[in-house]
C-alpha cells in the first residue's frame, strides 16, 4: 500500500491541469495514463481567452503564446457565395485573444510545466478498479512491467475521458444521445489564398434551407495548415451490411475509416471558395457527435472532470476549455481539503459551480448543431449583441452567483456594470508599486495559489483612521484564511503618493491609470476578495473585519 493525497487518472489537458495545479498548491499527487506515449494528433485545437487567463495564473501562458496562433475570425460561404463574416476581436481590456494550438502541443507544454514541480506522468499505467473507504480510496493500478499496485489515495480525480472508469466506479450516470450524422476530420495543408488566421466555413443548403454538405477549416500553427471537419458521405457512413458505423463518443484516433487525401480533396473541390489542393495529411478520423452530461461531478472522494463529465459537438472549441477550467476550479478546493482547512461546502461547491456551466455548454452546442442558423453562420448569438456573444464564446461570462462559497449580492449601490460576487475578476493595467518603475497588471497580483484581498482607498481611507481600519481588515482576513491570503491596499489615482508611509502592511499599489476604478467601480473603503481561480468571492462596503472573517468561514474551516 502506497499513500498519496490525490490520484489523477488521465494525462490529457484536463488531467495535466489538475495535477499541475495540485502541485502548485503544494499537494502530493500522482498522475497515471494507460497510453505508453501521448497521442500525436491535433484533436482539440481551440484555446479560448479565459483558458489563456487560467494559464497566465498558472505561470504557463508565455510558453503557450510562443506556440499558438491567433484565431481572428471566420469567413462563411453559403452555396458558394460569401456570407456573413464573423470577427473574433475582443475589447482591448481583455488580455488574450482566441487562439488555436494542437492538443498534442497543449499536452506537451502542460507536461513540461508539471515536471517543474518534480512530477512525471506514469505511463503506461492503467487504472483497473477503484473502491472507496471512509478514510480514502483504494485504487488498483496495472503497470507496464506486469506489476499490480494497490494505491491508497485520499481523493481520486477522473480525467479519463468519455468511457471513464472513475465515473462508473462513482456510480454516476452519463445520459445523452448521438447525432445521426457522421463526420470526418483531417489535419492537412491547403494551398489557397484565404487570409491567415481566419477559419472558413462553407455549406450547401437544400431546397428547404437545410444543410446537406459542410466544410469547416480552422487554422493551426504551420504554413497553411488547417484542421478540417466535413460531413461523411452516406455511402461511407454505414457498415458493409448497411448498418450504422459504431458510435464514437470522442475524437479519438481513426480506426481505418478516416478520409484519405483523395476524399478530402473531393470535399474541397465541392465546397472551397477558390481552387485549392490538400497535401501533407498528418491524421484523419471519422466519428459521430454525441452529447452527454454526468448527473454529479462528485461522489464522496471521487471526482470527474473534462470528457469524463461532459461531451458535446465541438462547436466553438468549448470542450477542452471547459474541462481545463473544471480542473482549475477543483484543484484549489482539493488543496484546502487535503490540508484540513476546507469547510464541507468547499468540495460540494465543485458540482454546484461546474455542473451548471457544463449543462449550459452542452445545451448550447446541441441547440446550435440542430439549427439551420448554425449551418449558415457557425456561431449563434441567441439574441445577444456581438460583444456579449463573443464574451460568452470566450467563456468570460462564466459565473457562480449561486455558489455556497459566494457572498450574496448586496442591495446597496454597486454599479450594475461592475463585477458582482461570483463573476470573473477582470484584469486592469497601470498599477504602480513602490519598488517597480514599470506599471503592473492586476493579473500579476493574482498569479498566486492564495486568495487575494484588494482594499480600495480614496481620500478618506488612504491615511489616518481610515487606513488603519483597512489594515485591520487585512490582518484579520489573513488569520481567518490561515495565512493563505495576500492583501493589497489599492489607492486611487488622486491620492498623494506620500499619504501613507512606505513599508506598512498590506503593501500598496496605486491605481495610476484609473483602470482599476473603471473595471471594478470600487467605493472608498471597499474590500474585494478574489478566489484562487480568479473569481470575485465577495464585495464588502464598508470593509470591517467581522464581515470579512464571517465570509471567509464559508471556505476556511
Amino acid at each position: 500500500m502506497a499513500d498519496v493525497d490525490v490520484l489523477v487518472v488521465g494525462a490529457g489537458p484536463v488531467g495535466l491541469t489538475a495535477a499541475a495545479e495540485l502541485r502548485r498548491h503544494g499537494v502530493d499527487c500522482r498522475v497515471v495514463d494507460r497510453l505508453a506515449v501521448p497521442e500525436p494528433h491535433a484533436k482539440a485545437i481551440g484555446v479560448l481567452p479565459r483558458t489563456l487567463e487560467v494559464w497566465d495564473a498558472m505561470g504557463l501562458v508565455h510558453r503557450v503564446l510562443d506556440d499558438a496562433v491567433p484565431h481572428l475570425g471566420q469567413l462563411v460561404f453559403i452555396d458558394g457565395k460569401p456570407g456573413p463574416e464573423v470577427s473574433l476581436t475582443l475589447p482591448p481590456e481583455i488580455p488574450y485573444p482566441f487562439a488555436t494550438l494542437p492538443q498534442y502541443a497543449t499536452e506537451r507544454l502542460l507536461t513540461e510545466h508539471l515536471a517543474r514541480f518534480g512530477t512525471q506522468v506514469e505511463r503506461p499505467t492503467e487504472l483497473r478498479s477503484v473502491e472507496t473507504h471512509p478514510d480514502g480510496v483504494e485504487a488498483v493500478l496495472a503497470h507496464a512491467d506486469g506489476r499490480i499496485e494497490r494505491l491508497h489515495a485520499r481523493y481520486v480525480v477522473g480525467c479519463d475521458g468519455a468511457h471513464s472508469l472513475v465515473r462508473k466506479a462513482a456510480g454516476l450516470t452519463f445520459e445523452g444521445d448521438a447525432f445521426p450524422e457522421q463526420y470526418m476530420i483531417g489535419d492537412v495543408e491547403v494551398d489557397w489564398e484565404l487570409p491567415a488566421g481566419y477559419s472558413m466555413r462553407a455549406v450547401n443548403l437544400d431546397e428547404n434551407g437545410a444543410m446537406d454538405d459542410m466544410l469547416v477549416c480552422i487554422p493551426m500553427p504551420g504554413v497553411r495548415r488547417y484542421w478540417l471537419s466535413m460531413l461523411r458521405p452516406c455511402a461511407q457512413a454505414g457498415g458493409d451490411d448497411g448498418s450504422s458505423a459504431p458510435d464514437r463518443t470522442d475524437l479519438g484516433l481513426g480506426d481505418g475509416q478516416g478520409p484519405d487525401l483523395g476524399q478530402i480533396q473531393a470535399v474541397l473541390d465541392r465546397l472551397s471558395p477558390e481552387p485549392a489542393t490538400a497535401s501533407a495529411l498528418r491524421w484523419s478520423s471519422a466519428f459521430r457527435f454525441s452529447h452527454r452530461l454526468v448527473d454529479r461531478y462528485r461522489n464522496g472522494r471521487l471526482f470527474v472532470a473534462g470528457d469524463a463529465a461532459h461531451i458535446h459537438p465541438p462547436i466553438g472549441g468549448q470542450g477542452l476549455n471547459t474541462g481545463v477550467q473544471d480542473a482549475y476550479n477543483l484543484a484549489w478546493k482539493l488543496a484546502l481539503a487535503v490540508r484540513g482547512l476546507a469547510t464541507d461546502d468547499v468540495l460540494e461547491s465543485y458540482h454546484a459551480e461546474r455542473h451548471l456551466v457544463a449543462q449550459e455548454v452542452v445545451d448550447r452546442a446541441v441547440s446550435h448543431a440542430r439549427t439551420v442558423g448554425h449551418a449558415r453562420s457557425g456561431l449563434s448569438s441567441n439574441g445577444d449583441d456581438p460583444e456579449m456573444m463573443l464574451r460568452r464564446q470566450a467563456q468570460l461570462l462564466v459565473a457562480y452567483p449561486d455558489s455556497p462559497l459566494i457572498q450574496p449580492p448586496a442591495a446597496d449601490g454597486t454599479p450594475a456594470a461592475a463585477p458582482a460576487p461570483g463573476e470573473r475578476a477582470p484584469d486592469c493595467r497601470g498599477l504602480l508599486s513602490d519598488l517597480a518603475s514599470y506599471p503592473r497588471r492586476l493579473f500579476d497580483l493574482l498569479r498566486t495559489p492564495r486568495h487575494v484581498l484588494l482594499l480600495f482607498a480614496g481620500s478618506e481611507h488612504a491615511s489616518g483612521d481610515g487606513a488603519a481600519r483597512l489594515e485591520a481588515c487585512a490582518a484579520e482576513a489573513h488569520r481567518a484564511a490561515h495565512g493563505l491570503l495576500d492583501a493589497y491596499l489599492v489607492t486611487a489615482a488622486e491620492v498623494p503618493e506620500d499619504a501613507r508611509p512606505v513599508g506598512l502592511r498590506p503593501p500598496r499599489v496605486r491605481d495610476a491609470a484609473g483602470e482599476f476604478r473603471h473595471a471594478y467601480a470600487p467605493r472608498d473603503g471597499e474590500a474585494l476578495l478574489i478566489r484562487p481561480d480568479g473569481y470575485l468571492s465577495g464585495r464588502f462596503h464598508p470593509a470591517v473585519p467581522e464581515g470579512l472573517t464571517a465570509h471567509l468561514r464559508r471556505t476556511f474551516a
